[in-house]
């Protein structure tokens, strides 16, 4: 399923079951104390997973760059903003964040990886992750519909954040859905015991459980497998 994996006529087979590339809207960001570094890059990655082998399709490699807000002093995104509590922390640079490019470069850059994708044979991109990335994406998606041919959808949707994928930051949506694809990978003891969690965003992490991430997993899999089925049976010669 993944396209790095994937000798020519392997991808070619897949191709013509079903054109469809999934990309991983990553970043290497601060997700709290508790979750990796590469939160964003997992849990699209495990979304799509689970889409390729209930539709089929091509996962490609994360998109580890990003925009997001920035300031003249360097900070970007989480380095300054309030808690999900409304209390605020200090302005500084968190641990790990290395993802940031500028809105337009960043444009530029999805835009030519889907040009590239037309060229290689996929009619139908699934690209969700990192919030402004995502945002970056649905601002011009009729644009770079008409101007690729391509059908572009992410995993927004449903109306029921609990369900949603990534509607929150390092708070209990995206650590359910961690626990749900990478427990291994979380550390809900890193969390502090008395203070908001610095760069948390949404509801308590604490309240997170891998159940409500499967929930959520399982929906916008269903979901987005009508939706991937119904955009196939458009795509000439289906």
């Amino acid at each position: 399923m993944n396209y790095a994996d994937l000798r020519p006529d392997q991808l070619q087979a897949r191709l013509a079951a079903a054109p469809i590339a999934y990309l991983p809207l990553g970043t290497l960001e601060w997700h709290g104390p508790h979750l990796p570094l590469g939160t964003d890059c997992l849990i699209p990655a495990a979304l799509f997973a689970r889409l390729a082998k209930e539709v089929g399709g091509v996962i490609l490699p994360p998109l580890i760059v990003g925009p997001d807000r920035v300031r003249g002093d360097g900070l970007i995104g989480m380095d300054f903003c309030t808690n999900g509590d409304g209390s605020r922390y200090a302005d500084a640079q968190l641990p790990g964040s290395a993802y940031w490019v500028p809105d337009d470069l960043f444009a530029a850059l999805l835009l030519q990886v889907l040009k590239n994708l037309n060229r290689a044979g996929f009619r139908i991109v699934v690209a969700h992750g990192h919030g402004p990335s995502t945002n970056c994406l649905v601002r011009h998606q009729a644009q770079w519909e008409a101007e690729t041919g391509l059908t572009l959808l992410h995993a927004w949707g449903g109306g029921d954040s609990a369900l949603g994928i990534m509607t929150d930051h390092a708070a209990h949506n995206e650590t359910s859905l961690m626990l749900a694809a990478h427990p291994e990978l979380v550390a809900l003891e890193n969390l502090p015991e008395t203070e908001w969690p610095r760069g948390v965003g949404g509801r308590h992490p604490r309240e997170a459980t891998a159940e409500a991430g499967e929930a959520a997993y399982q929906f916008q899999t269903e979901r987005l497998a009508t939706l991937l089925r119904q955009e196939l049976a458009r795509v000439p010669g289906s």
